[in-house]
This record gives C-alpha cells, sequence and structure tokens, in this order.
C-alpha cells in the first residue's frame, strides 16, 4: 500500500490527477477515482447517520460497515489488490436476515421519509445504488474482484432495512411506522 498521508496539502493533485495505493497517478474524472469517491460519501453518509439515536445493535452494524467500506475503498485504490473478504459480505446477510424478520411485511411502497435517522439511512441507501453502479462502470472497463459489487447491493438492501427499523425505534416505548406511498391507482382499487 502507498505511503499514508503525513501532510494533506501536497498540491500534486494540482494538474487534475490523483495518486492510488500503487503510487499510479489517474485522472481525477477517471472511473475509479469516481467509484472511489462515491464509496468515501457513502462512508461520511453513515458517519452523519451515526449522529441520530438509534438502537446499540444497529450502531455497532453500522460502525462495522464503515470499516468494511473503508477497506472497499482501499481495495479501490489499488488495482488487483483485495481488501474487502468475502465474510464481510456474509455479515451483511445475516443483518439483513436478522432485521428484515423483526419488520412486517410491506404491503405498498414506502417514502425516503420518517424520523430524521430513517431519512438518512435512505439517503445511504441511495449514494449506496450510486457507488454500486460506479463499481459496475469501473468492472466493465477493468478487472475487479466480485464482492465490492456485491457488498455495496446488498448494503443499499440493508440500509432500506435499517431505514424501517430506524422509523419503529422509539426511547419512549411506543412504535413508529413507515411512510407509505399514496397510490391514486391503490387508493381507486381498494374503493371498488
Amino acid at each position: 500500500m502507498g505511503k499514508r498521508l503525513t501532510q494533506i496539502a501536497t498540491r500534486t493533485g494540482d494538474n487534475g490527477t490523483t495518486g492510488l495505493g500503487d503510487n499510479t497517478r489517474v485522472s481525477k474524472h477517471s472511473l475509479r477515482v469516481h467509484a472511489m469517491g462515491d464509496v468515501d460519501e457513502l462512508n461520511s453518509h453513515i458517519g452523519l447517520l451515526l449522529c441520530e439515536d438509534m438502537p446499540a445493535g444497529v450502531r455497532e452494524l453500522l460502525v462495522q460497515i464503515q470499516h468494511q467500506l473503508f477497506n472497499l475503498g482501499g481495495e479501490l485504490s489499488i488495482p488487483g489488490y483485495e481488501l474487502l473478504k468475502h465474510e464481510a459480505l456474509l455479515a451483511l446477510d445475516q443483518a439483513l436476515a436478522e432485521h428484515n424478520e423483526a419488520l412486517p411485511r410491506l404491503q405498498e411502497f414506502i417514502l425516503p421519509a420518517g424520523t430524521r435517522a430513517a431519512a438518512q439511512a435512505h439517503v445511504c441507501r441511495t449514494v449506496a445504488r450510486r457507488a454500486e453502479r460506479a463499481v459496475v462502470a469501473l468492472g466493465n472497463e477493468e478487472t475487479l474482484k466480485d464482492t465490492p459489487r456485491q457488498y455495496l447491493n446488498r448494503l443499499s438492501d440493508l440500509m432500506f432495512v435499517l431505514a424501517r427499523v430506524l422509523n419503529r425505534y422509539r426511547t419512549d416505548g411506543t412504535v413508529g411506522d413507515d411512510v407509505y406511498w399514496k397510490s391514486e391507482k391503490l387508493a381507486r382499487s381498494q374503493a371498488e
């Protein structure tokens, strides 16, 4: 892995390039840099979500995810290197199963709304989808392992589920709910 930063304002990127972890330089507009940036943005949004009140287990899960996203970003920054292990993907699958089991089945689409924590989880979901698209685009041009793409796909699903969990979470003992889409077509069919 490349040298750790000891100085932030290096001015080496003033020409529109950035250094990768293997010490090569690429355009800041490259697909690899876009993917790295989207993963970094996702990690930052999860950091913002962690500022909210939430169940301790969800907090621990999100902190673990932040570490795995840092691994994913590191893997993207070093072509051909593997930092994100398959076990990280299995941990997401386990968390999805656990949290899905505790939720009522959806009967209608929900809006990305509700509590501030749930709304921020939905932002994380959409940024995860964008990061996934960026990794897919990079994978169409360069050889990548499957785990980064799969991890982002599962993570966006998990963020949807966690948004539902966070909409139900209340410290006063009551239980909240999702914000449901008011479909005119559905309303008409129910009225008939």
